[in-house]
């Protein structure tokens, strides 16, 4: 399993670094062309790794940056007023019109205590 710290990244990074300086002393001592150094298999192996290594790394930074811009927003959301929500009151209920029912109603009530 691959590691997902940068730590180990960087560290994985140096180690191919490592290997790819030897690999190439190895065949410039041998006096091989640097066409053919380049073609080398395992030249082309370390290589890819490397570039491997460093896509992941490139990753791990990417989603350290989010994690400090989420980080950010938060407190920032944290730090602002909260805004108060409007209640309805039972004052407002009771100015609502009443229905032509409750109307007839008190229309009724009122006549019978008049009488």
């Amino acid at each position: 399993m691959a590691s997902k710290s940068k730590a180990a990244r960087l560290d994985q990074k140096a180690y191919w670094e490592g290997k790819l300086e030897e690999r190439l002393k190895v065949l410039s001592d041998s006096g091989l062309p640097p066409q053919r150094v380049t073609s080398d298999p395992v030249v082309r192996k370390i290589r890819a790794k490397i570039r491997e290594t460093q896509a992941r790394i490139r990753a791990i930074e990417e989603k350290e940056r989010k994690n400090e811009e989420m980080a950010r927003k938060k407190a920032q959301k944290a730090s602002e007023p909260k805004k108060e929500k409007a209640k309805k009151k039972k004052k407002e209920e009771e100015k609502q019109e009443l229905s032509k029912r409750q109307q007839k109603k008190l229309k009724k009530k009122e006549q019978k205590n008049k009488s």
